[in-house]
């Protein structure tokens, strides 16, 4: 929604308003929104709350509520223009096209009409996507106020539901810089195919389909999908696919990869190459950015996919990847808890042997960006409370940014036990290679594969800045 620069909520008076003035706002639709209105206005059509049924309906995936485009009508009229005293008269509406998961609606009002005898205005109402397609359109009457009125904004309760479906605050966070140009590496099933469709129709990806031509083309008609917009590079195998992609990122052809339906091991393989790959000074490593209902910030944890038992200067480097993709989101200092069983310094545990040699290191300007402590138990990690009882006075616990976990076990266990016991959501890349890559798992969902699309585009718009910044651009 549109910001404001005043915690003051203002109105324009009947005589302060003219034919042609204008009021927006934008918000992009999330699950939440979808789920709070159905639970405000008891409307639980399966179009709109129940994703498999989705699938098989008129639009074949879940849509918004018609009414909640029209609410936000009702938004601008009691909130912008005319403001605080307007009086709702009537509406007529048209819903023109379905509003979709991730998009953004441009809401706004212009005054068409005034009638100087009753105080009535005439406002033409339009609501369009981010493609600048109208969605709903119509007309609204009210009762102008009379009278100024300059209230302090209310403060509305913060409400989060309990349950998956907030991925889009990483989309939000990717509205601005240009799409990036991925090459989707065999993208063969529904899953693949769909995931990148969906992210480019959001601006977030120019897709690059690279596999065999006819298998890519039968997993689009099994997703209902059109890719003929679409660059496709026909590949014999999987293998042949991989190795065509990396070349592809190697010669700057493209700026970013997502894994389809192959094995990571395929993939990396090639990005690992030393001649014609994707390596850098630091490790590949993987990071998942989680949003947990019941943790009141992102929570990014690392090394759950790549390196099973990190020495310490590998750890050093899965912990500088993890910060800088935390500074593309726009963390300048994020918090980094090292996690071992023990938050004291045990000889026999080597988790807390590294973790004293981390934070020394970054004193030392070794690991820059990020305030480290370490070693340091789950529960003081991430709550003040448990880390207040244990008497650990710390910068880090209870308020973490990122998990380092000791190694990948640990990292995967944590990171499925979020997942799948506090309904967190997550999105995950594999950093430290020139180009950000979009990991996905086969039980991925589209929203998932492009949300992990939103964080490989802000890294490589932010990684973009850093070098033009070096160069003095």
């Amino acid at each position: 929604m549109a910001t404001h620069s005043t915690d003051m909520i203002e109105n324009r008076t009947f005589d302060e308003m003219n034919v042609g003035d204008t009021a927006f706002l934008e918000k992009r639709l999330t699950m939440d929104d979808i789920k709070l209105f159905a639970v405000m206005s008891g409307d639980i059509n399966p179009s709109h709350v129940d994703a498999d049924y989705a699938k098989s309906s008129y639009f074949q995936e879940v849509i918004a509520h018609g009414m909640w485009g029209a609410a936000l009508i009702s938004t601008v009229l009691g909130t912008e223009l005319p403001g605080p005293g307007t009086v709702y008269l009537g509406q007529t509406l048209r819903f023109k096209s379905p509003v979709r998961l991730g998009d953004v609606l441009h809401v706004a009002v212009t005054i068409v009409e005034k009638q100087a005898q009753n105080h009535h205005v005439t406002f033409a109402c339009e609501c369009r996507n981010q493609n600048g397609d109208i969605v709903i359109a119509g007309e609204a009457e009210v009762l102008a106020p009379t009278q100024k009125v300059r209230r302090p904004r209310a403060e509305l309760p913060t409400i989060r539901l309990n349950e998956r479906g907030r991925l889009h605050e990483i989309l939000t966070a990717a509205d601005h810089p240009s799409p990036l140009r991925m090459a989707v590496v065999h993208p063969v099933d529904e899953g693949s195919i769909r995931g990148a469709v969906e992210s480019a129709t959001l601006g977030l990806i120019i897709p690059v389909l690279v596999g065999p031509r006819a298998k890519i083309e039968a997993a689009a008609d099994a997703a209902n999908v059109d890719i003929s917009e679409f660059e496709l590079i026909d590949t014999p195998h999987s293998h042949a696919a991989a190795a065509k992609a990396v070349a592809l990122a190697h010669a700057g052809d493209v700026e970013a990869l997502m894994k389809g339906s192959l094995h990571t091991s395929e993939l990396l393989r090639e990005v690992v190459k030393r001649e014609g790959g994707l390596r850098t000074e630091r490790c590949l490593s993987h990071v998942m950015a989680f949003d947990v209902p019941t943790y009141p910030r992102p929570l990014f944890i690392t090394d759950a996919a790549i390196t099973i038992y990190p020495t310490l200067e590998q750890k050093r480097d899965i912990i500088q990847n993890a910060v800088e993709l935390a500074h593309a989101l726009g963390n300048d200092n994020p918090k980094v808890a090292i996690l071992s069983a023990v938050e004291t310094i045990n000889p026999k545990i080597v988790s807390t042997l590294d973790a004293a040699a981390l934070c020394k290191m970054a004193d030392r300007g070794q690991i820059t960006g990020a305030t480290l402590d370490g070693p340091l138990a789950f529960d003081n990690a991430v709550s003040e409370s448990a880390a207040k009882t244990k008497g650990i006075n710390s910068p880090v616990a209870g308020c973490a940014d990122i998990l380092l976990a000791p190694d990948l076990e640990s990292a995967n266990m944590l990171m499925k036990q979020l997942s799948y016991l506090a309904d967190a959501t997550g999105a995950g890349l594999i950093v430290g290679a020139r180009v950000p890559i979009v990991l996905t798992s086969r039980a991925d969902d589209a929203l998932t594969r492009m949300a992990s699309c939103a964080l490989a585009l802000l890294l490589a718009d932010y990684q973009q800045q850093q070098s033009n910044v070096l160069k003095g651009e």
